[in-house]
């Protein structure tokens, strides 16, 4: 069977171009959060890791994904990219729920915490997201799992701004309460935007409608077809990121031509909903009404 590329793939090299900043990042934060004894530093580098962890399960996900469909898996293994959006979200709770544990910790007895070192390593972390913001601006608007690589990386630009504000203010009124506050700021930018993602992916698994696809839209364009009375059975999901399917039964009249109909069809939820999978079951008025009496007769 003929392989389906997801829209995640088309921004691969850019992904990878991602993992390696990232990766870099990880080992210059866990050195200078040691070194500088700053839960801050070591805070964003826990949610570094995370993206490490989460960029690199997507490219995994990208790779397996791109494997051929088969008889048994119809789709390939497209929605792995989705459980790799899950699979991230999981992740970034679990890092805010333990940066807050330990500022609790540190609330009582803060640490001496060095903030030349802390703002030297907060501003090359910047630098390195500002990179990866930018290779992935496009490519998160086409794909969940692009999106959770593009939401993780914008949530650690996040933590380096509130770093580098905890350093300015350590180092200017010797308050090391703020290296507490930036910590628990990181912890806190990570939740409402994991939550989105997570929400998004869970529709995605639940086959929920997608987002931008009103069904009422698509009925009213199929019954305006030519020779098409009525539409049942009207369904929409997704398979992955940037791949929406949609399926109905179509009621055709006494002198509907069925080919001219399910090209006239094909077209317009292409054109009007990119929608590009679409399966329609023609049928007559007779047949509707005796699917209306084998349901009557299950029950």
């Amino acid at each position: 069977m003929p392989n389906v590329h997801s829209a995640a793939a088309a921004h691969r090299s850019r992904l990878i171009g991602v993992f390696a900043l990232t990766l870099s990042v990880l080992v210059i934060e866990v050195v200078g959060g040691l070194l500088s004894n700053s839960l801050a530093l070591l805070a964003d580098a826990g949610h570094v890791f995370t993206d490490v962890f989460g960029v690199g399960f997507a490219l995994a996900a990208i790779w397996i994904a791109g494997r051929a469909a088969t008889s048994e898996r119809t789709f390939g293994f497209l929605r792995l990219e989705i459980f790799a959006a899950v699979a991230n979200a999981i992740l970034l709770f679990g890092v805010a729920a333990f940066i807050l544990y330990e500022a609790l910790q540190r609330v009582s007895q803060p640490p001496e915490v060095t903030s030349g070192l802390m703002l030297v390593v907060a501003v090359v972390g910047l630098l390195a997201n500002a990179i990866s913001l930018f290779l992935l601006r496009d490519a998160q608007r086409h794909s969940l799992n692009m999106r959770g690589a593009y939401l993780e990386v914008l949530g650690d630009l996040a933590g380096s701004v509130a770093v580098i504000v905890a350093a300015l203010v350590i180092a200017i009124t010797g308050w090391t309460q703020a290296d507490v506050v930036a910590s628990v700021v990181i912890a806190l930018l990570i939740l409402p935007r994991t939550w989105g993602l997570l929400r998004e992916a869970l529709d995605v698994l639940l086959e929920a409608t997608p987002k931008g696809i009103n069904l009422d839209h698509v009925r009213a364009h199929i019954v305006e077809a030519p020779g098409v009375v009525d539409v049942h059975d009207l369904h929409a999901w997704t398979i992955t990121s940037g791949m929406h399917v949609v399926s109905a039964h179509v009621v055709l009249g006494e002198d509907a031509k069925p080919g001219d109909i399910l090209d006239h069809l094909g077209s317009c939820l292409a054109d009007d909903f990119d929608v590009r999978h679409s399966t329609f079951q023609l049928e007559t008025p007779e047949h509707v009404a005796w699917e209306a009496r084998a349901e009557q007769a299950q029950l």
